[in-house]
């Protein structure tokens, strides 16, 4: 690795360094979350803990720039990193006893 001594370098080299140390970290962190958003396919379900609330249940419904969009199972919509999503048991969809109508 190549060491840079910034202690000899003027301060246009210096706010040039930060500039492009800043870019390398954006690119490393977005290469991060995309990483995190392919574990995860559009209609899966998923769960993830908010604060101060218990833990939401949803199906993934789109891939954002940064975050991903959720929709719960009440309707309401969240935009969550995708590091803090963990894959959901798929939703029981069976019919309840009441619903069960004979053939003959």
């Amino acid at each position: 690795m190549t060491r840079i001594n910034i202690d000899q370098l003027t301060e246009a080299e210096l706010i040039d360094l930060n500039r492009r140390v800043v870019e390398r970290l954006k690119f490393l962190q977005h290469m991060r979350a995309h990483s995190a958003m392919m574990r995860f396919s559009i209609g899966q379900r998923v769960v993830f803990d908010a604060p101060g609330q218990p833990q939401v249940t949803g199906v993934l419904v789109k891939y954002n720039k940064k975050t991903v969009s959720v929709v719960t199972d009440e309707g309401v919509q969240w935009n969550v990193s995708p590091g803090l999503l963990r894959h959901a048991e798929p939703k029981d969809i069976t019919p309840g006893a009441g619903n069960v109508v004979k053939l003959k």
